[in-house]
């Protein structure tokens, strides 16, 4: 496993809450986390039982004591904020409002989600969908504390967010734009057609994000290499270094000081073996951080 203690990357994968949410935790520090992703309900169910005070504690003590620094929540899947659906439309406003209301329990800030896909409707009204949907989510925790990060994602069909601008359309549409924020998909973002594997085109797919959406609005990073092109708009996670993106890009971003403090986190395939599989992937990745950085690759046997 890699040894992290002392290090300042904010580097994990996302764990399993089976058995509690306290687990992911547990899960993380043995990996050697400093930064997890979790699923704080069913992730393909619209609601999730509550989670007791006893629980929440005890994900917070294991976060302190497996020195894990910051922890995301990942939104439930069937979640689709520019659904024309009324009843689903409904449905998906009422889940995003509980993941907000569970993570803020667990002090976690933010709750990472796909924008949606307005399924035929048009862009312009898929964008406005979604932001009412935002606004009334957050006028329904406004005494909460965790935002929404909305996700990039490969473009696909109808889904929104596969362009920087669609985001910072959403955002600007938001009310309460202090919760709101984005988190960048290397796999999505390199199948929507941003480039990363060079210097130039790495350089310039961050030029862009920071003049459509902003790097203050950056809090989130899912690091996934793409079996699909570049461009392709096919969502297929792949290991790191396996797939389209290659070692040149995620070297890129491991050495990037503007992304020093920004959560990193695994979504790779876990397969058979997931604790050997994210160990690999971690590793893959530690192992590309430049000496001069001053944080240490070291594994542990």
């Amino acid at each position: 496993m890699i040894k992290k203690k002392g290090e300042d990357r904010l580097l994990g994968v996302h764990c399993s809450i089976a058995g509690g949410v306290e687990n992911a935790a547990l899960a993380g520090g043995a990996l050697g986390c400093t930064a997890i992703q979790l699923f704080t309900g069913s992730n393909k169910q619209w609601s999730a039982p509550p989670i007791d005070a006893a629980h929440a504690e005890a994900f917070r003590r294991a976060m302190k004591e497996q020195g894990i620094k910051t922890a995301v929540a990942h939104a439930c899947y069937l979640i689709n904020l520019a659904a024309p659906d009324r009843a689903i439309y409904s449905k998906s406003i009422r889940a995003m409002t509980a993941e907000i209301e569970r993570a803020h329990l667990l002090g976690i800030p933010w709750v990472i989600v796909h924008p949606g896909s307005h399924k035929g409707k048009g862009l312009e009204w898929g964008i406005e969908r979604i932001a009412d949907a935002a606004n009334r989510a957050f006028a329904d925790t406004d005494r909460l504390s965790a935002g929404i990060a909305l996700e990039t994602t490969a473009g696909q069909g109808a889904s929104i967010g596969g362009r920087f601008e669609e985001l910072a359309a959403i955002i600007d549409k938001i009310d309460d734009k202090g919760r709101a924020a984005v988190c960048f998909d290397t796999c999505h973002a390199f199948a929507a057609g941003y480039e990363l594997r060079t210097k130039r085109g790495y350089d310039e797919t961050w030029r862009l994000f920071d003049s459509a959406v902003g790097m203050k609005r950056l809090v989130a990073m899912h690091l996934n290499d793409s079996k699909g092109k570049l461009g392709s708009r096919v969502d297929r996670h792949t290991h790191v270094g396996e797939g389209e993106i290659g070692l040149a890009g995620f070297r890129l971003i491991m050495n990037d000081p503007r992304l020093a403090r920004v959560p990193m986190l695994l979504e790779t395939p876990k397969g058979d073996d997931a604790e050997g599989n994210d160990d690999r992937n971690l590793w893959s990745l530690r192992r590309l951080i430049s000496s001069r950085s001053g944080i240490s690759a070291r594994r542990r046997s």
